[in-house]
């Protein structure tokens, strides 16, 4: 008769540790990559994008209702628009897959007095999550504890695909469903301290197509308030439009964000002003996969 020969028990301990270890850790990795936050995060007052979704189970508005004015000529007369930006966010099927929509609606109250509306509905993915030493809980050494980490330089990446379709005069839009693609780099050089570059190829295959480049730089203070300064330059075939943006965020409470921004704009020989005020909310329906 076979007699078989079974490890002794030592060995099958060690056996079934590790075969239970490996299948925590598969399950476990929902969890590792969410990118679910307690507090709500915002791409608003700026124009830039995270590479950051907000997680499952979250519905996200950000609303923001502006006023431009702009002068084409020094002896043209101000041309004012007023307007909103709406946003909605939201994720399933991946926590690194964030879908979202975005309307742009704008009135000329002067030359043309004629108003104008884009939509674009997209989606973002996280390619690469950067993660730091956590040093808060070094106590045996100050110099250790302050030291800054080096992998802070290395950004997160994603990457954004939209389609957009234009409602909008013949003088601006393009008239037709045209796609924008995006890298999205975010660099967390501290705690509190927020560079973010977007790097965007928008509409695509027409002649008013764009390429377009945002820089976002925000400071975290007091916990509740958080001030940005941003730079957008829209490379166009005719001409290059630049504004540069002031603003200031405060966290209400975890859901609820309200900011404001101003903005000086610089396009081809127009110059003008950019003002806005919004609020950001969510509906919080996150449920954590493993606990």
């Amino acid at each position: 008769m076979l007699k078989l020969k079974y490890p002794p028990f030592s060995r099958r301990f060690h056996l079934k540790k590790l075969v239970l270890s490996t299948l925590l850790f598969f399950l476990g990795t929902p969890l590792f990559l969410a990118q679910y936050t307690e507090v709500i995060n915002s791409n608003q007052p700026g124009f830039s994008e995270s590479p950051y979704g907000v997680g499952s189970g979250i519905y996200q508005f950000e609303n923001s209702f502006f006023l431009r004015s702009i002068r084409l000529a020094p002896n043209f007369p101000m041309e004012q628009y007023g307007g909103a930006d709406l946003r909605f966010r939201t994720s399933f099927f991946s926590e690194r897959l964030e879908f979202n929509a975005q309307v742009q609606y704008q009135k000329d109250q002067v030359i043309y007095n004629g108003g104008s509306d884009q939509l674009t509905i997209g989606a973002k993915y996280l390619i690469h999550h950067q993660e730091f030493q956590d040093r808060t809980k070094e106590i045996r050494s100050w110099k250790k504890r302050n030291a800054f980490d080096s992998k802070r330089l290395i950004p997160s990446v994603g990457v954004s695909l939209g389609m957009n379709t234009d409602v909008i005069n013949e003088i601006n839009g393009s008239g037709s469903i045209t796609p924008k693609i995006g890298v999205l780099l975010q660099h967390n050089l501290s705690s509190s301290f927020t560079i973010i570059n977007n790097f965007y190829c928008d509409k695509i295959g027409t002649n008013v197509s764009e390429f377009i480049h945002i820089v976002t730089i925000t400071q975290s203070f007091q916990h509740n308030y958080s001030l940005f300064f941003e730079n957008k330059t829209v490379f166009q075939k005719n001409q290059n439009n630049t504004n540069l943006g002031l603003g200031l965020a405060y966290l209400f409470n975890k859901n609820l964000q309200i900011y404001t921004a101003g903005r000086l704009l610089f396009e081809g020989e127009a110059s003008g002003f950019y003002s806005s005020l919004g609020l950001s909310y969510r509906i919080d329906r996150h449920q954590d996969n493993y606990k």
